[in-house]
């Protein structure tokens, strides 16, 4: 029984070129390591980020936060997305392949489990999803304490100026709202932003556990560490809080939704953070760059590299479009926000690949891995 043909990658039984000698398994073989800078940007960011976000902790006199999600904390969350990940690949399967059958369904699992969920599967996924756990929720707090450090001095009004500049003396908001109104527009983009917020964890289970090719799923992890560092550095280098917040007069006329009270949520913590001294809850205000946009760039960018089914590469690439869109409609964020979002999904995509063992071409539009397993290394295509 072979895996599913969802993700890209080697197939069981293709002809592969080997570095290292002997045979598979035999005991010559040759173990290149090749995921050692995949462990060591996954374990040194994740400590880096902790250590940033002790420090800052302890300079601030402040606790760290575990910030909650659609599953309560994020110590529950991601085990429990792990845990729901190993039933939905197993038990469905199973059902299926055994039709029912109890005997048939105990032998499917078994052989699922011995072919899928070996050594190096657990270590992907337990590496994997600890350091961004780790990597995640030292991003909160870092961004938590971002008017603690640098107080309410913000570029928002440069990069007004530059947006007015782009968009020929218009705003951005103006010229979204002109195209696509302020009603049921609205809905359709709110959801867009919102469903962000839950699939930041879901997508990292999903290719840890699923990615056929183990490669794919440290190249996704590790691009996902590197892209929220990346983005909290951005925040101290550039803060702003975003039109919707420095310019709340644009957007009164848009429909009542799910962002509004977001928007009006995260604008009621951070004053509180900067004028209440015993306020010790996150505030998540900051705009550059836009995570948003660079993860779900991030998202397409994976998808196209890495899964094979087509209209999954058309799902990934209309949600970043409209989560752009989103960005501007709502006020999140300014157009250089969204840029510096592009760059650092690239930047981390890029890195990510490299530390993980693809090998791309020369003018980096393709790639191709160059493992499937730290076993076996693979010189060219399959």
């Amino acid at each position: 029984m072979t895996d599913s043909p969802f993700w890209a990658g080697a197939e069981p039984g293709a002809t592969r070129r080997h570095t290292g000698t002997g045979a598979i398994g035999g005991p010559s073989t040759k173990l290149p390591g090749v995921y050692r800078r995949a462990y060591a940007l996954l374990i040194g960011v994740a400590a880096l980020m902790v250590v940033l976000a002790f420090i800052a902790a302890t300079a601030l006199d402040r606790r760290l936060i575990d910030p909650d999600g659609f599953l309560g904390p994020s110590w529950m969350r991601l085990p429990l997305l792990c845990l729901a990940a190993l039933f939905v690949d197993l038990v469905p399967r199973a059902l299926w392949l055994a039709k029912g059958r109890p005997k048939a369904m105990v032998v499917v699992i078994k052989e699922r489990w011995e072919q899928h969920w070996n050594r190096e599967r657990f270590t992907l996924v337990m590496l994997g999803i600890v350091c961004f756990y780790l990597t995640y929720v030292s991003y909160r707090n870092l961004k938590s304490f971002l008017p603690l450090i640098l107080g309410d001095a913000n570029y928002d009004r440069p990069l007004d100026i530059l947006d007015h500049a782009l968009f020929f003396g218009h705003t951005p908001a103006g010229v979204v709202h002109g195209i696509f109104g302020t009603t049921f527009m609205a809905h359709i983009l709110s959801a867009v932003y919102m469903f962000f917020i839950p699939m930041v964890a879901v997508f990292v289970a999903i290719w840890c556990v699923w990615s056929k090719n183990i490669s794919y799923g440290y190249w996704f992890v590790t691009s996902q560490v590197l892209i929220w560092t990346l983005g909290t550095a951005t925040y101290y280098m550039l803060p702003s809080l975003g039109p919707g917040f420095e310019y709340p007069a644009r957007y009164l006329d848009l429909a009542h939704t799910n962002t509004t009270d977001l928007m009006n949520s995260l604008y009621n913590s951070r004053e509180a953070a900067l004028w209440w001294a015993g306020y010790d809850g996150p505030q998540t205000v900051a705009a550059f760059a836009s995570l948003h946009t660079g993860v779900s760039l991030l998202w397409a960018l994976m998808a196209q590299y890495t899964v094979k089914i087509r209209w999954v590469h058309w799902v990934m690439w209309t949600n970043f479009t409209l989560t752009v869109i989103a960005t501007l409609y709502f006020g999140w964020h300014y157009v250089a926000d969204d840029i510096a979002g592009v760059a650092i999904a690239i930047i981390s995509f890029y890195l990510g690949g490299l530390a993980s063992g693809q090998k791309f071409d020369r003018h980096g539009l393709s790639s191709h891995p160059t493992t499937t397993t730290s076993k076996i290394p693979i010189e060219a295509d399959d």
